[in-house]
């Protein structure tokens, strides 16, 4: 089933999204995706899913959203790492991330925000007063986090536009803030349970935590084979799995990320790679990527390098902890959780040594040659924070480059030029 087959715009039209808007965003996106994914050669074979996943993203995807709400089913929207997915799929839902990668209406949300707000978050609002995004359209609940100010203040302005629960994080990681953080875990489950009518038992719950467990461990192999010289897959491709991450059904993603891993793991015993074994090899780190946000991969990869790891939300934050699957009862297995959940390291806390920690261990074990930060304008967090990576990586003798960017292409050219001197510095 395609895209190209099935009429979907009575699906869109159900939703209430503005379909001549929808249909510019539509006709977009392909275009972005084929100059940098189709035109990549010797890309393993398995990322045809993913191609396949683009082309119905709006599409087949969204019908198997409706069909679960249909069943009974619940659909909740997320924004963040730190919304656990186990809760949500314990209690019949589906999570899935929302749109926020692209300028959209920008003009009517700067009549809400200041213009120098953070893009990801002029993005979101964006998408939903433009209502070009179906996932928010079929989103139960939408729910949204403190990890910054920008987005606690703009969750107020979504509230008035969808039915949206924040979460409160600490920004501290003290006994305190984790007695703290395992009492908002509790708030979280009374609020989906009451929006699902289902309970959280130990069953569902167990079920759910091996779920979503296997599919970070499906995305921990496809990533460790990125280790290897030559790289097998593109940072492009590693990217788009997490990102599709997000959206995609759990076990059918698993079982299809554990297929490219099989066929990645060959390539490695066979040296076969998608870049020459002399390629600069590059992590990337700072600011998650939503889709289609692909800029600072494509200019990177089509300068010759290739990204070997992802130290963001959209990378390892995202796959490589685990929750323990031993708890005995539902009050263990939300400690075991909460505790994974607030061991991710965001920006957002202070002080927050175990990212610096992080960058620095995925460097030494993907090899990289250097270290390029993304940030996206006006995100503080990340922005601010980037002076102390710039010093643990001087520190460690590894080159860095501070990167301040946003959505739109106008600075494309000026990205080229100072991630080819980069590169050359390296070489």
């Amino acid at each position: 089933m395609s895209s190209e087959t099935v009429d979907y715009r009575p699906l869109w039209e159900k939703l209430g999204l503005d379909l001549a808007a929808h249909d510019l965003l539509l006709a977009a996106i392909p275009t972005l995706y084929a100059d940098a994914y189709l035109s990549q050669e010797n890309r393993p074979a398995g990322m045809a899913y993913f191609d396949f996943v683009m082309s119905e993203i709006h599409g087949l995807r969204i019908k198997e959203l409706l069909d679960h709400k249909a069943a009974g089913g619940t659909v909740i929207g997320t924004f963040c790492l730190y919304v656990p997915e186990e809760i949500i799929r314990a209690l019949g839902g589906i999570a899935v991330g929302l749109c926020a990668g692209a300028e959209w209406a920008y003009d009517e949300v700067e009549r809400l925000l200041p213009a120098n707000t953070c893009a990801l978050i002029k993005s979101f609002l964006g998408f939903k007063i433009g209502k070009v995004c179906p996932y928010v359209e079929s989103a139960d609940l939408v729910i949204g986090e403190t990890t910054c100010d920008g987005k606690k203040k703009a969750y107020e302005l979504l509230g008035e536009l969808a039915p949206v629960y924040v979460m409160e994080l600490p920004q501290m990681k003290r006994e305190a803030d984790r007695a703290f953080w395992r009492l908002e875990i509790d708030r979280l489950v009374e609020k989906l349970q009451m929006v699902t009518g289902r309970e959280l038992t130990e069953a569902n719950l167990r079920r759910a935590i091996v779920e979503v467990n296997a599919k970070r461990r499906a995305l921990q192999r496809l990533n460790a084979c990125r280790k290897a010289t030559p790289v097998p897959i593109s940072g492009k491709d590693a990217l788009l799995a997490t990102q599709v991450a997000f959206y995609d059904d759990v076990p059918r993603f698993t079982e299809m990320v554990n297929r490219i891993a099989d066929e990645l793991e060959d390539r490695v015993q066979s040296g076969h790679g998608v870049a020459s074994p002399d390629a600069l090899r590059v992590l990337v780190t700072g600011s998650p990527m939503s889709i289609p946000n692909w800029k600072l991969h494509d200019i990177i990869e089509k300068a010759g390098a290739v990204v070997v790891a992802e130290e963001l939300c959209t990378g390892s934050r995202y796959y490589d902890q685990l929750v323990p699957e031993g708890g005995e009862t539902v009050e263990a297995m939300l400690d075991h959780i909460a505790a994974r959940y607030l061991d991710l390291n965001c920006a957002c806390f202070t002080p927050n040594p175990g990212r610096l920690e992080d960058v620095l261990r995925l460097a030494r074990e993907y090899d990289a040659d250097g270290i390029i930060h993304y940030a996206l304008q006006f995100c503080a967090p990340y922005q601010i924070e980037a002076t102390t990576v710039q010093r643990a990586a001087q520190e460690a003798g590894i080159p860095l480059l501070r990167v301040d960017t946003d959505y739109s292409r106008g600075d494309v050219g000026q990205l080229q030029t100072r991630v080819e001197a980069f590169l050359e510095m390296l070489a």
